[in-house]
């Protein structure tokens, strides 16, 4: 049941919709497995970056977990501990949504189990019943990968052994989508259209009022954040392309007082879109400061920090001794979707007319051939 969501972005506007904490009761009796070491991984709905686990020991195949929750349903994965030196099995696993708040049963093997407890659960059963041939060949074909790729077998055959699961992934889709246009108000088929993701932004468009304003409200909301800000940024795609006029912003410095793009008019200015979280931002820096030192004068880098705290960019900027100048995106106006910045970093080189002149996206010695070119 559990999807990649390409929503994970979503993450920080999650707490905003916290409440004090409510319980999660989980009981049930789990058959079927060698292993009595259970393992229970839960997170959001709207964040797999946050994981918790607990651990679990089964008695007799008899279980019970209390989990803490807010306002949003959370993604359980229950599994056995894997024994040392053997890789995980994902085909002995028992995935379930849980809502803060509810006291669920799970019974049977991973091969056939049962989620009860909510009226959400009685509709996902019925309708896993339908999807349950295409979700078993998906596992069986991860597990025969799996296993060929402990024996060593190439990648290139393995890439074979999985293909039917792209046709297979697309039959599951589409039956959830015939699923949310059949059943616009129920809870599932709001939890359909966040896995239908950027395949299908219509979806949550087909969803009624009841669905909009249920359990899965704070769902529903954070995705048509989500939603509006990738509208925005298809539109700012059309207007932010070299040649083209910069966008012009205000944002606050590392002394809380306001910067203006336009106040840099008259020199080539870089915009460094950036955070203390990205890799390959943190890995550019020495290269960032040689050509900043090496162009002094000639042009000026504005860092714009995105998707930190003020404490982390503050610290990030010291620890590091970045020499330029800084701005911290606290999203209002959003200038990532402003430039349409769809990775990090994310570097554009505007004239001292205010136009874009390059726009170079990841650490790519591209860019510090440009400026080569550009001041030679």
């Amino acid at each position: 049941m559990k999807k990649n969501v390409l929503w994970g972005l979503a993450g920080a506007a999650l707490f905003c919709a916290c409440q004090p904490n409510t319980k999660i009761t989980i009981t049930g009796t789990l058959t079927g497995l060698e292993n009595d070491t259970m393992i229970a991984s839960y997170n959001s709905v709207l964040n797999n970056l946050m994981t918790q686990k607990d651990t679990i020991i089964l008695q007799q195949g008899h279980f019970s977990l209390e989990i803490g929750a807010d306002t949003l349903p959370l993604y359980v994965s229950i599994y056995p501990m894997p024994s040392k030196g053997k890789a995980f099995d994902m085909t002995k696993v028992f995935d379930f949504i849980a809502f803060p708040g509810d006291a669920l049963t799970v019974e049977g093997t991973p091969n056939g189990y049962e989620v009860t407890g909510s009226d959400f659960h009685t509709a996902y059963n019925e309708l896993n019943k339908q999807l349950k041939p295409l979700n078993d060949s998906i596992k069986s074909i991860f597990n025969t990968a799996m296993q060929m790729q402990q024996n060593g077998v190439p990648q290139d055959s393995l890439a074979k052994i999985v293909e039917p699961v792209e046709e297979l992934s697309k039959r599951v889709n589409e039956r959830n989508w015939e699923y949310i246009q059949q059943h616009p108000d129920e809870d599932l088929s709001v939890l359909l259209a966040l896995g239908a993701g950027e395949n299908r932004p219509e979806a949550m468009e087909l969803l009624g009022e009841k669905a909009r304003n249920g359990r899965m409200a704070p769902i529903y909301r954070v995705i048509q954040e989500i939603v509006k800000e990738q509208q925005e940024q298809e539109k700012a795609k059309e207007s932010v392309a070299e040649g083209k006029p910069a966008p012009d912003f205000t944002l606050k410095d590392l002394q809380g007082k306001d910067l203006s793009l336009s106040s840099l008019r008259g020199k080539y200015v870089v915009l460094d879109f950036w955070g203390s979280w990205c890799g390959w931002c943190i890995k550019g820096i020495p290269e960032m400061k040689k050509y900043y030192e090496k162009y002094k004068g000639k042009l000026e880098i504005l860092g714009i920090d995105c998707r930190d705290t003020e404490e982390k960019w503050k610290e990030a900027v010291k620890e590091h001794e970045l020499p330029w100048l800084h701005v911290r995106n606290e999203g209002n106006p959003d200038v990532s979707v402003l430039y349409a910045i769809e990775g990090y970093p994310t570097k554009i080189v505007v004239d001292p007319e205010g136009k874009i002149a390059k726009v170079v996206v990841g650490e790519d010695p591209a860019f510090y051939e440009y400026l080569d070119e550009l001041f030679k």
